[in-house]
């Protein structure tokens, strides 16, 4: 299994996300940070199952996704190194993906 490495970033979407999701049901909040969880688990287990996203800005060339199980809107944007998993956002899929990927700084 790879390290898994979140940005702090990542930690704000969740709770970002939870929050707007709780809205409309408490318990859904609460799923979805555990489907998170489970999602990043996952990726740290099989770190190539995710698709390249396809992104035209060179940077992001070898950024990979992979929804979230249960929230397939909600997207996990990451990079593989030699030892990790590197989660860079978590992401709706209706949002301007490309264009925030780009404002990401170099870790």
């Amino acid at each position: 299994m790879a390290n898994l490495v979140k940005r702090p970033i990542v930690i704000q979407d969740l709770i970002d996300h939870a929050t707007y999701i709780s809205r409309d049901n408490l318990d859904a909040g609460d799923r979805f940070l555990y489907a998170a969880e489970a999602t990043f688990q996952r990726l740290a287990e099989l770190p190539e199952i995710g698709k390249l996203s396809g992104f035209t800005t060179p940077k992001l060339a070898q950024v990979r996704q992979y929804p979230i199980k249960g929230f397939n809107r909600y997207i996990v944007f990451y990079q593989l190194h030699a030892e990790a998993v590197e989660v860079i956002r978590v992401l709706h899929g209706a949002q301007n993906l490309e264009f925030i990927l780009e404002q990401e700084p170099e870790p």
